[in-house]
């Protein structure tokens, strides 16, 4: 990509995109909907970090949709469906919830359910002291007298100020019966104030979260069942998707496809978002298997310059190594890139760290790799369902990716990798990067082998080479 003239500052530059028609992001960046890369740890500290994370479809539906609510309810402004106990649990239920959702601050209903009338709130410090783990709640819980609550109606601003001028950490909002309806806590407070660019709802505050279905008849029941855990895009993972099973079940962001003849029948089925990569996944081995795809370069400025005129957004899927990468797929009219590799190494990717020859490493592997395909992810590459798919064709391979450590400081790291490429180019928004494109101002040339080993580390005897 050729340089431009820079007459603006760094944090001039504006990265924010369109996810589909309707959803925006402030950092173009989405996880990939992979085993070993998308589980709600992965999709929570994206959404915080002003990206998107798309939960995986090799669960069972019930696991699959309680990933999406532990999004849901990770970061809200009003939690409207929080775990309550009732005054005759014990400390044990308490201490079990805490190490199955990571917190303590309970309410506690007549009902032990949302909606019953509340009777008063567990937290950490009234369970700290206690040893006998079968003493009742309501022997040690703040009873409803003692706590400060809100009353249904109350907007989050006023129900903030609530919380600062108490000092409590959880905020119960109950109607005229004193039932509860929802519960507020100071957590999500200092999370807004630390993440400020989270992708959110704006209307319930709650973190954005997608997840991945496949074309299968039955995965109508799984896209219902997202619904209604409150998953805010739907992606429809197929490795092909210019299929007819594809066609009747699209719900938001479809693919993968990598010309625009393909791109049409998903546009005209009301596709709001498109995927664009075939094969050129550090873990895919499609192009060699089925000897179909395409360089993704070519695939993203073709599928993005034909989607552009029917307004739908594309996703640059797969083969992005380095924030170099990532420049060039939204400067050839990518609104946002979807990463595996470069996220699978990270604390919040699903798996242990293991070591090998002194290296921390993690598992890595393709959705159509043979060990991914066991698991559920065959549906991906095989539509039909029936015994004639008896014998598996692997279309990627399983592997490990080094330590990258935590998002909340790689994430940063790419967001100013990117920003950088932009300033050297001469845009200050992708908005005006796409004008540019698309009126000839903005020019790329081709490099020979000779300049593409000049343009990396070269000549030196040895060398070290940190990211941040």
């Amino acid at each position: 990509m050729m340089p431009g003239h820079i007459n603006f500052g760094l944090n001039d530059v504006d990265i924010s995109t369109k996810l589909t028609k309707e959803i925006s992001l402030k950092v173009p960046f989405v996880s990939s909907p992979m085993d070993t890369v998308t589980e709600h740890k992965m999709a929570i500290t994206m959404a915080l970090q002003g990206g998107i994370g798309i939960i995986h479809s090799n669960f069972t539906v019930e696991d699959q949709a309680e990933q999406v609510r532990k999004v849901k309810r990770y970061e809200n402004g009003f939690i409207t469906d929080p775990i309550c106990l009732c005054p005759n649990s014990t400390v044990a239920d308490v201490l079990k919830l805490k190490e199955e959702h990571g917190y303590s601050g309970i309410p506690i209903t007549d009902t032990g359910k949302m909606g019953g009338k509340l009777m008063g709130l567990v937290s950490s410090r009234d369970i700290t002291f206690i040893t006998d783990t079968s003493v009742k709640i309501k022997e040690i819980m703040t009873p409803r007298e003692k706590l400060s609550v809100a009353k249904k109606g109350i907007d989050l601003h006023d129900a903030n100020e609530i919380l600062k001028e108490t000092k409590k950490g959880k905020l119960p909002v109950v109607n005229e019966k004193d039932e509860l309806v929802s519960l507020i806590a100071r957590t999500d407070l200092l999370k807004n104030n630390e993440f400020a660019q989270a992708s959110k709802d704006p209307v319930t505050k709650q973190l954005l979260v997608g997840a991945a279905i496949g074309t299968r008849p039955e995965d109508r029941e799984r896209a219902a069942a997202l619904v209604e855990a409150g998953v805010d895009v739907i992606v429809v993972d197929s490795s092909q998707g210019d299929s007819v099973y594809q066609l009747d079940i699209l719900q938001v962001i479809a693919g993968n496809v990598v010309t625009p003849s393909q791109a049409i029948h998903l546009i005209q089925a009301g596709a709001d978002g498109l995927r664009v990569g075939m094969g050129i996944g550090s873990i895919c081995t499609t192009q060699e298997v089925c000897a179909v795809g395409r360089a993704q370069a070519s695939a993203v400025y073709h599928v993005a310059k034909f989607a552009r005129k029917y307004g739908v957004p594309i996703l640059a899927d797969g083969g992005i190594k380095s924030t170099g990468h990532i420049t060039k797929a939204l400067s050839l009219g990518a609104s946002c890139v979807m990463m595996g590799s470069m996220l699978a190494g990270t604390d919040e990717a699903p798996g242990e760290y293991f070591y090998q020859d002194g290296v921390r490493l993690k598992r890595y592997r393709g959705m159509g790799s043979i060990e991914a395909m066991s698991k559920g992810s065959e549906k991906r590459y095989v539509w039909e369902n029936n015994s004639a798919h008896s014998i598996k064709v692997a279309q990627g391979v399983s592997g490990a990716v080094q330590d990258k450590g935590t998002l909340l400081r790689y994430i940063p790291y790419l967001v100013q990798g990117v920003r950088h490429g932009m300033q050297d180019a001469g845009v200050k928004s992708l908005d005006e990067t796409w004008d540019k494109l698309y009126n000839d101002k903005l020019r790329f040339e081709i490099r020979s082998p000779a300049a593409q080993k000049e343009g990396g580390v070269h000549g030196l005897h040895s060398y070290q080479k940190r990211l941040f």
